[in-house]
């Protein structure tokens, strides 16, 4: 079942978010503080936060509009618990995500991440579903380490 996020999920999703593994200690904390500006309404009603919440949160999404852009929205973050990886559950928030967007009339999806090896399954899982390498930052992150941006037209 994939729904809403509420304030009793905050601990949930962080625990995810280090579940994945994707996250450095510093990136937890400031998503635990995005977390606090989401459930407190600091962020406005266009952001989104949903979990698949089967048997206990088994995953999440968030997602927001991209700032003076016409129908420009981000995949800020989608993650599932990694026993249950590989079963479908990413793909099905990820459509839901679409699925929201195209009802509001948007236009685009873009999602960035890691060019670092760790991050292939993460870049496959993108292709997989659609998306198209739009553009990699060398360095961005730091050194050898590439911003891979995808995007996909809803």
């Amino acid at each position: 079942m994939i729904r809403p996020a509420t304030p009793d999920d905050k601990g949930d999703l962080l625990n995810l978010a280090v579940a994945t593994g994707l996250f450095a200690p510093d990136e937890l904390d400031e998503l635990g503080g995005m977390l606090s500006e989401y459930f407190d309404g600091n962020l406005g009603d266009d952001h989104f936060w949903i979990v698949d919440d089967e048997n206990g949160m088994q995953g999440a999404a968030y997602y927001a509009p991209e700032m003076m852009a016409d129908g420009t929205w981000n995949l800020y973050f989608i993650g599932v618990e990694p026993g249950n990886q590989g079963k479908g559950r990413g793909a099905s928030m990820l459509r839901h995500v679409e699925g929201a967007l195209k009802a509001r009339g948007e236009r685009l999806l873009l999602v960035e991440t890691s060019g670092l090896d760790n991050f292939d399954l993460t870049r496959k899982f993108y292709r997989k579903n659609g998306y198209d390498e739009e553009a990699r930052i060398r360095d961005f992150y730091k050194a050898g380490d590439d911003k891979v941006v995808f995007r996909k037209g809803l």
